[in-house]
């Protein structure tokens, strides 16, 4: 009965206005100032008589398509997949559904993935943005466009963001492995124009700082993102060349945490012998260094903040309230 059904013949069956009918399935009841009772009468018979809406008429009466844009730098890393997936549960339960792209860590990229999903009418973006996100978001804060950036900010500008506390999880992680007698600590790090490698950078030395620890700039290495896992290798084996009285390693991201977990088994190491740290755990980790500690980032948490502030900037159409928020990451700590 619901496919043939059409907004009129509802309306007529409620002696209700068709415009009236269409706010309430479009979802913007309360924002058109509609009465609950008046909501729950249109929304009981729609259900009842399986009502099945045209989605693109509806959308282009109310000007909302009920999709959120989702950017990350990459859906195959198994944080950002954990992360879609939150966002999708929490966008899910306000009735919304995403659609996802990956910008492969390309500004450019990214910029066209904007660009685009704009043209598709998604009502706001959530977005996990590249080193050189400037250009285009400050298009977006310009256009009051509603978005919310997640796992890292854009640097010099103020806009809405959740992201985990990197510089105290990274400190506190540093730390610990200072306060056990580790005093050779190695720092593989990537991605060092990136707001959260930036900031765990500055956990990492300002735990040396605190604690009296020399710094040598020879135990920080950087990683080239691209192609991690053909660099790893020889920038490891050159740091124990060199340092073969290196008693501990802090990992800016879990995956280089993996790489040296998987280079110290094959070349018969006792990883146990080292104090470990990392910023996000994952299996191979866990399987490999049982004794990893680990600042264990609550995506469900950092999901559920991001889409509640691009949600309360949807609603207001056009203007942007400015929300940061800083949650603090788990630490677990193992050694």
């Amino acid at each position: 009965m619901g496919k043939n059904v059409k907004l009129k013949d509802i309306a007529r069956e409620l002696n209700l206005s068709k415009t009236t009918v269409s706010f309430v399935l479009s979802g913007i009841g309360d924002e058109k100032g509609i009465s609950k009772a008046t909501q729950a009468k249109i929304l009981d018979y729609s259900q009842a008589i399986n009502y099945r809406p045209n989605q693109l008429a509806q959308s282009l009466t109310s000007g909302i398509t009920n999709t959120i844009g989702l950017i990350v730098p990459s859906i195959g890393d198994a944080f950002y997949a954990k992360l879609v997936k939150e966002i999708e549960k929490e966008a899910e339960k306000r009735g919304y559904v995403i659609l996802i792209s990956s910008s492969e860590r390309d500004s450019r990229r990214e910029m066209n993935l904007i660009y685009t999903m704009r043209a598709k009418q998604v009502d706001g973006l959530v977005i996990a943005p590249t080193d050189n996100c400037k250009k285009e978001v400050e298009k977006l804060l310009e256009d009051n466009f509603p978005f919310v950036l997640v796992d890292r900010i854009c640097l010099e500008l103020d806009t809405n963001y959740v992201i985990i506390d990197d510089e105290e999880s990274s400190y506190k992680l540093v730390r610990n492995l200072i306060d056990k007698g580790r005093r050779k600590i190695a720092f593989l790090t990537t991605d060092t124009k990136g707001s959260a490698i930036l900031n765990r950078a500055k956990g990492y030395h300002r735990a040396l700082e605190d604690t009296g620890t020399k710094l040598d700039r020879s135990l920080v290495k950087e990683v080239p993102r691209e192609n991690y896992s053909a660099y790893t290798g020889d920038i490891l084996r050159e740091l124990f060349e060199n340092h073969p009285d290196i008693d501990g390693f802090f990992f800016a991201a879990h995956y280089l945490a993996s790489e040296t977990m998987l280079y110290m088994y094959k070349n018969g190491m006792d990883i146990s012998s080292f104090g470990l740290a990392t910023i996000h755990d994952n299996p191979v980790v866990e399987a490999l260094a049982p004794n990893m500690s680990v600042a264990k980032i609550p995506l469900d948490v950092m999901a559920g903040k991001a889409v509640n502030i691009l949600w309360t900037n949807m609603k207001k159409k056009g203007v942007n309230e400015m929300s940061g928020t800083v949650i603090p990451a788990k630490i677990v700590i193992k050694d």
